[in-house]
């Protein structure tokens, strides 16, 4: 009897601790969110036949096809079948997943018009007119929905100032969706030489409501259509999911890869044009353009810095413009100024400046490593 016992309590403490790290493999996973835009009830853009709903949803699964293939990863779709989701449910799903990245993919038509290429949008306030239009067209949706004043504060898709006054929860993650939106372009532009609209920003709702990085991405214009055939095809669906799961395998294995306390990194080389604040930014070039701060570092060694902000103003390095913190660097990239706080060889030490940063109201911040003044991945880094 007392070796029954045993046996059936060293079972449970077996099954215990396969079940604790089954759980603990799982929770490491990179949960990506593949929404495909519109369905059901709401067609979206229909030109020639080509409907956007239905490419979105083969292209979806297509992506998730591919990313599925990884251990690492772990995808959750809004919708697997043409069922009419409300935008609000998509965000919900994102967030009770507690996921690491949500990707919108959409398609872009224009009436009477011969625009074509792709873009890819992240959250934010624009006044500019084209970027304003694409987001009124994609957030309309709501109309579809019951009760959607009430349940969107009184917004209305119609009325730029609506959209204008959204609350930008985004905002923490703009640097983040910048990245991830840059590698969806570039794998546009670079592989599938596709026409490359750039990286944008415009207030989709769909976005406003996601906490974790977020990017829509509009393949191309069906309502051009040589580019719509390319859409609808079999192979034109095919190339897209690939690039897109592509880049964010990329920013899986960046990110992610080597250590989980590192989230966030910059990417350095892009062929992107990158608009924010309806400033355009052209990173066609690699890292570090103007140095702000003389350092004594030796360029042969590899440093981390932690990168606190990116933005397309020019900030004196004064404590009371970065919430009192000090030891503050920027470089200028294109258009657009990053600035860093701290230098160290040492990854602890980068880490705990981490924290320093986000305690200080910074809580997008991320470590960022240099190699002989530019920057290389944070794997690379600790191999070396």
């Amino acid at each position: 009897m007392y070796k029954n016992k045993q046996l059936i309590f060293a079972f449970i403490i077996f099954s215990f601790l396969f079940i604790t790290n089954t759980h603990a493999q799982s929770s490491t996973k990179f949960k990506v969110v593949l929404d495909a835009g519109h369905g059901g009830k709401d067609y979206g853009a229909n030109y020639y036949g080509f409907v956007e709903k239905n490419i979105t949803l083969s292209v979806v699964l297509k992506v998730g096809k591919i990313l599925e293939r990884h251990s690492d990863i772990q995808v959750i779709y809004t919708r697997k079948t043409d069922v009419f989701i409300e935008l609000m449910e998509r965000a919900n799903i994102a967030n009770k997943a507690h996921a690491n990245l949500f990707v919108s993919i959409h398609c872009n038509a224009v009436a009477k018009s011969l625009a074509h290429g792709a873009e890819t949008f992240v959250m934010g306030l624009t006044k500019n007119a084209s970027n304003l239009e694409v987001a009124k067209k994609e957030n309309s949706v709501v109309t579809l929905e019951n009760d959607y004043k009430l349940k969107y504060g009184g917004y209305d898709p119609n009325s730029p100032e609506t959209m204008i006054g959204l609350t930008l929860m985004q905002e923490e993650y703009i640097n983040q969706s910048i990245d991830v939106a840059t590698k969806i372009q570039n794998e546009y532009t670079n592989r599938l030489e596709r026409k490359n609209r750039g990286v944008k920003q415009a207030p989709f709702l769909v976005l406003n409501q996601t906490g974790m990085p977020s990017i829509l991405t509009e393949l191309g214009f069906i309502s051009y259509k040589p580019e719509g055939e390319y859409l609808n095809s079999d192979k034109g669906q095919d190339e897209l999911a690939k690039g897109i799961a592509d880049a964010i395998i990329s920013y899986n294995k960046e990110y992610y890869g080597a250590a989980q306390t590192v989230n966030f990194k910059e990417t350095s080389n892009s062929n992107t044009t990158v608009v924010l604040n309806t400033e355009k930014v052209d990173t066609s070039s690699s890292t570090s353009k103007e140095s702000y701060k003389e350092t004594t570092t030796n360029f042969n060694e590899i440093v981390f810095k932690v990168q606190i902000s990116a933005s397309g103003t020019n900030l004196e390095l004064t404590p009371s413009n970065f919430k009192g913190l000090e030891n503050t660097s920027k470089i200028k990239e294109g258009g657009l100024y990053k600035y860093y706080y701290q230098e160290t060889s040492s990854y602890d030490d980068a880490n705990r400046f981490l924290k320093e940063a986000k305690a200080k109201g910074f809580p997008s911040s991320f470590v960022v490593a240099f190699k002989n003044g530019k920057k290389i991945s944070i794997q690379e880094a600790l191999k070396s």
